[in-house]
C-alpha cells in the first residue's frame, strides 16, 4: 500500500440509509446540507461526500436539479473536494444513481463495486416511530432487495463519468467487490491510483472484526499494490473503531451521518463536525496529520474544483 504522509478525512454529510425521524439532526434541506458540508470542511474534512434529499419528507432525490443549490454554496464557501454520490438509493436504476454525477462533473464519485443484499430492516428494531409515510416501507422493503450493480452497469458509470475526469471513491463491501474493481482494472477502465472505500458493517457486506478489516487490506495490498489510496467506513457503532483501526495502518478514514448517527452510545451525534472532530481527536493523537483539501487533491490526483460543472 502507498504510504501517505497525511491522512485524508471524508465526511458523508446525509446519505439514503437514515430517515429523518432517526435523528433531529440529520441534514434534509438544502441549506442544512451545505452547512453541515461546511463545518465539517471547517472541522478537518477534505472530502465531503454527496447525497440529496426532498426537502419536505428526507425522502433520497436523485435529481441533478436537487443538488445544485447546496452544491453551488459549498464551492463558493469551502475548498472543499465535492464526491457525489453514484449509489443513490437501492431503490433507484443505475441511470437515476449517475445522473448528478453525469450532469454536475464533480472532482469524485461514489462507486458501489457490486450487486448485493443491502439489509436495512434491523433498524426498525431500534426505531418504532416515523413522521413520513415513506420511511417504514423504505426500511422494511429492504429485506427484499437486491442492490443491483452489475457489470454492465459498473462498465456505464465508469465509461461515462471518466470522460468528464471525474475519479472514483470505490466503495468496497466485500473481497468479492475488489476482485470487481481489479477486473476492470485490468481492462483499463480504470486509472491509477484507485480510491478505495472498504466498507465494513452494512448487512449484506462484509463485518466489523479486526480480522475483517486486515482481509480487506491483506487483498487489496496484492491486488493493487502501491496504486490504491486505502479508506474504511465503519457502519453504526463500529465508526470509531475502524477509523482508528485503519489510521493505526496508514489508511484514510470516513465519518459522517450517513454512516452513523452517533457520537457515543446511546448519544446522537449533534452535527457532522461533531464526529469529524472526534475522528480528527484520533488521528492526531495517533501522531498523523490531517490532509487539506488540496493535499487530497495531490494524492488521489483529481482534476481540481475549476473543472466542475456547478
Amino acid at each position: 500500500m502507498f504510504q501517505q504522509k497525511k491522512v485524508i478525512i471524508s465526511c458523508a454529510v446525509t446519505g439514503a440509509i437514515h430517515t429523518p425521524s432517526m435523528s433531529p439532526y440529520l441534514p434534509v434541506t438544502a441549506e442544512e446540507i451545505a452547512e453541515a458540508s461546511i463545518a465539517a470542511v471547517e472541522a478537518g474534512a477534505a472530502i465531503i461526500h454527496l447525497h440529496s434529499r426532498d426537502p419536505v419528507t428526507g425522502k433520497p432525490d436523485q435529481r441533478p436539479e436537487a443538488f445544485t443549490p447546496f452544491l453551488k454554496v459549498i464551492k463558493a464557501e469551502s475548498d472543499a473536494v465535492v464526491n457525489l454520490t453514484t449509489g443513490g438509493s437501492p431503490y433507484m436504476t443505475v441511470q437515476e444513481r449517475m445522473a448528478p454525477a453525469k450532469v454536475l462533473k464533480p472532482e469524485v464519485a461514489s462507486m458501489n463495486m457490486g450487486t448485493m443484499n443491502f439489509g436495512l430492516f434491523p433498524m426498525l428494531k431500534r426505531f418504532k416511530e416515523f413522521k413520513h409515510d415513506w420511511e417504514k416501507p423504505y426500511l422494511e422493503g429492504s429485506k427484499d432487495l437486491i442492490f443491483r450493480n452489475t457489470y454492465g452497469d459498473l462498465e456505464a458509470v465508469l465509461t461515462e463519468l471518466s470522460a468528464n475526469e471525474t475519479r472514483f471513491e470505490f466503495e468496497c463491501y466485500d473481497t468479492s467487490h475488489l476482485y470487481n474493481l481489479a477486473h476492470f482494472v485490468e481492462r483499463g477502465l480504470v486509472k491509477a491510483p484507485y480510491f478505495i472505500q472498504t466498507v465494513f458493517g452494512i448487512l449484506g457486506g462484509i463485518g466489523t472484526h479486526p480480522d475483517d478489516v486486515m482481509h480487506m487490506k491483506r487483498t487489496a495490498d496484492r491486488l493493487f499494490g502501491d496504486d490504491y489510496r486505502w479508506s474504511v467506513m465503519g457502519a453504526g457503532a463500529s465508526q470509531m473503531k475502524v477509523a482508528a483501526m485503519a489510521a493505526s495502518m496508514g489508511g484514510n478514514v470516513r465519518v459522517g451521518l450517513e454512516d452513523s448517527l452517533w457520537i457515543g452510545k446511546g448519544q446522537l451525534a449533534k452535527s457532522n463536525a461533531e464526529q469529524v472532530r472526534k475522528v480528527r481527536d484520533i488521528l492526531e493523537g495517533l501522531g498523523l496529520e490531517i490532509a487539506t483539501p488540496a493535499e487530497a487533491r495531490e494524492i488521489l490526483m483529481l482534476k481540481g474544483k475549476a473543472k466542475v460543472a456547478f
